[in-house]
């Protein structure tokens, strides 16, 4: 592969900023396989509880980024739909504890699902010979943010951080 053409700094962003759009279709696709039953907020809400495990509306708050008043009314609608449910938290009884119903869990794994797959489809029409070099360049890449990251499927925004 003759990577000459991607030495100057802006045919480098302009090649990351393709791939970086690839991913956001492989997002997008897999949020409208759910868009008839979540919203993207809500969804953001069932996989962070589904990878973090049950959560009070503080933490959903944060990490939607908005105000308690709006994070209650997101998981009382998962709550009415049947994705989440909500009981007294054990060890802080002054707090609700949010954690997803097998409905809940189950949506949550379609998505991720399809998001490993649409993205192992893009790979498999990668040369054989370059998909370790891709594989090492997006953890690189990853690595460069200085973010955690997720290792869960999640894409997320950061604005918990």
């Amino acid at each position: 592969m003759d990577n000459s053409r991607f030495r100057g700094r802006r045919e480098q962003v302009e090649a990351v900023l393709r791939a970086a759009d690839v991913l956001l279709r492989v997002a997008a696709k897999s949020v409208v396989e759910v868009e008839d039953v979540v919203t993207s907020p809500q969804l953001r809400v069932l996989v962070l509880i589904a990878f973090q495990g049950p959560q009070n509306l503080g933490a959903v708050a944060r990490e939607l980024g908005v105000h308690a008043s709006n994070a209650t009314r997101t998981c009382e609608r998962l709550v009415v739909a049947g994705l989440l449910s909500r009981r007294e938290d054990p060890s802080d009884r002054r707090f609700l504890q949010l954690d997803l119903t097998p409905q809940g869990r189950e949506l949550v794994e379609s998505v991720i699902e399809h998001r490993r797959r649409a993205i192992a489809e893009v790979l498999e029409r990668v040369p054989a010979g370059s998909r370790e070099s891709v594989a090492e360049a997006m953890a690189a890449f990853a690595d460069a943010d200085g973010g955690p990251g997720t290792e869960d499927g999640r894409f997320t925004l950061g604005l918990g951080s």
